[in-house]
């Protein structure tokens, strides 16, 4: 089944990740992405932590992509299962 968007979940400053789900039907994947990878997806300054939300709703497309691709190849990380993104998941 084809992944589609969920919802985001927030930014956790200590651990430097934001937090965001997608679906597969009906089942939740809990997902992450690191703040330098969406810092380095951006290419300009580094966002504020207040800047988080509306940096991943700008990236969105392209994060939930690699999410989906990750997803596909059942790269699953943690407990529970997810999907992870770091910046070398985006180099080409």
């Amino acid at each position: 089944m084809t992944l589609t968007s969920g919802r985001y979940i927030g930014h956790e400053y200590d651990r430097m990740i934001v937090l965001f789900s997608m679906h597969d039907g009906a089942k939740e994947i809990p997902c992450a992405i690191s703040t330098s990878a969406m810092d380095d997806l951006d290419r300009g300054p580094r966002a504020r932590p207040e800047q988080r939300e509306a940096q991943f709703a700008r990236l969105r497309d392209r994060i939930e992509a690699r999410a989906a691709s990750k997803y596909r190849a059942t790269e699953f990380e943690g407990v529970p299962p997810g999907i992870v993104l770091r910046g070398v998941d985006f180099r080409t």
